[in-house]
């Protein structure tokens, strides 16, 4: 592979291109200020004005969220599994129907594996602007985003319409449905029995791994993060490590899986047969299966990142029960 071809399928931070009417609380007061940004596969922007840096999707979506302090994202949940892990700031992520049924704080590269089928959100409770990047189950990162009623009624008071066909209208912008094309239906309160109200210490446990005590873990080996053996235990369809100075993998590996990279803190070198390049915090690159290739940090200091690969199990339901 040329270094033309691996630059392709590096997006680099600097490079990320925000979206800032990409879901139904882009207007809301305490919502509006948020980016977001779709690095590998479409993600579930629900507007047209979303970049997608790499649309192949290795069987799962990466994207991103960036916020000023005090802004935060409303309340929804997802069909597949939803990983976040702290590149920047300080975080409060909160779950249940109205956000009050638990909460967790988190700092620069820690990581949640949030439960399917709850209801949750998150704000930057830091003092500058933060960035947390995901990780998403499935191709199609099962179909769409639901949000809680609340979050649909402020975003219509406010000029924003979902539609069933999962696409905004902008009422103050002269935007109206299509013929044809109804409103998102408003979940029922029988329909909202179905989701979950997990207290936190049902959560933290088996779902939340600090990055220190990962830091511990990562001896001459990386860290099994997420996976059906790791230290957060699940099958959402990806397997999730984590790489320090001390737990580089061989010289040079291949997998038969897809492989993306994503450094937390320190500088990298990626090398493979073909060239070699520098990888920074906020980085990520998409590995293609086969490709042999190595890590080393590129100066003294700290150094890490998270790898995330592809599995053959279903991207189905994050479970609760650790």
């Amino acid at each position: 592979m040329t270094p033309q071809e691996m630059e392709a399928r590096i997006v680099r931070y600097g490079d990320l291109r925000p979206c800032r009417t990409a879901f139904i609380d882009a207007h809301t007061p305490g919502s509006n200020q948020k980016e977001n940004f779709t690095i590998i596969g479409g993600g579930v922007s629900e507007s047209a004005d979303q970049h997608v840096h790499i649309t192949e999707t290795p069987g799962f979506n990466i994207g991103a969220a960036g916020q000023p302090p005090k802004c935060r994202n409303s309340l929804h949940s997802h069909r597949t599994a939803e990983v976040f892990f702290v590149l920047s700031g300080r975080w409060r992520f909160f779950w249940g129907r109205w956000g009050t049924a638990g909460e967790v704080v988190l700092e620069q590269g820690d990581i949640i594996n949030i439960p399917t089928g709850i209801f949750r959100g998150f704000e930057n409770i830091g003092t500058d602007y933060g960035m947390i990047m995901a990780v998403l189950g499935g191709d199609d990162a099962g179909g769409g985003v639901i949000w809680a009623p609340q979050v649909i009624e402020d975003a219509r008071d406010h000029g924003l319409v979902l539609g069933e066909n999962g696409k905004l209208y902008d009422t103050k912008a002269g935007q109206s449905l299509p013929e044809g094309v109804k409103p998102m239906p408003v979940l029922t309160e029988e329909q909202l029995k179905a989701f979950p109200e997990p207290a936190a210490a049902e959560v933290i446990p088996g779902h939340v791994a600090r990055y220190w005590d990962l830091m511990g873990l990562a001896g001459r080996k990386p860290a099994k993060v997420i996976g059906p053996d790791a230290k957060l235990r699940d099958r959402p369809g990806f397997e999730v490590d984590f790489i320090t100075r001390g737990s580089i993998p061989e010289d040079m590996y291949s997998v038969a899986d897809h492989e993306v990279l994503m450094p937390v803190r320190g500088h990298w070198r990626l090398s493979w047969e073909g060239g070699t390049t520098a990888l920074n915090p906020g980085d990520t690159v998409a590995v293609p299966p086969g490709l042999a290739h190595s890590l080393i940090p590129a100066m003294t200091g700290e150094a890490s990142m998270y790898r995330v690969r592809s599995t053959d199990d279903p991207a189905g339901p994050t479970r609760t029960d650790g």
